[in-house]
């Protein structure tokens, strides 16, 4: 503090990426690991009920769907070719699996990658994370 002034560049700790990113993956707040980021499914709160983490700021949009998407596809595509090809079953009974395991991988994943998102904007000042206002 300088002339009555806070410098926010000296006062920011820093952010560690990989324990924020695990903590959004548990669907917990980025900075203090205790309080529930989301509210119901994938509702982001405004700020974090033990700390007061503002967390409002987050943009994750459209993007953990993509990740969702991606990931789904890129581990159920070989594992239905492999089934398909060893197993050879009936074209109805296939669906009917694999469906149930995409939607399933695809409801757990979901929320997880939405936290991890958020995370990783929180510890990369992202969006309005850095702009020094902090705890709401």
């Amino acid at each position: 503090m300088r002339d009555g002034t806070v410098d926010f560049e000296t006062e920011e700790e820093e952010r560690p990426l990989g324990p924020a990113l695990w903590r959004g993956w548990n669907r917990v707040c980025p900075r203090c690991g205790s309080g529930p980021m989301l509210r119901g499914y994938l509702t982001v709160r405004d700020n974090c009920p033990v700390c007061g983490e503002s967390l409002h700021h987050q943009r994750a949009d459209d993007g953990p769907a993509y990740l969702t998407i991606l990931i789904v596809g890129h581990l159920m595509a070989p594992v239905i070719l492999w089934a398909f090809v060893e197993f050879r079953p009936d074209p109805a009974i296939l669906a009917t699996i694999f469906g149930i395991g995409t939607v399933a991988l695809s409801l757990f994943l979901l929320p997880r990658l939405k936290g991890a998102m958020v995370a990783l904007q929180w510890a990369k000042r992202m969006h309005g994370f850095g702009n020094g206002s902090g705890r709401g």
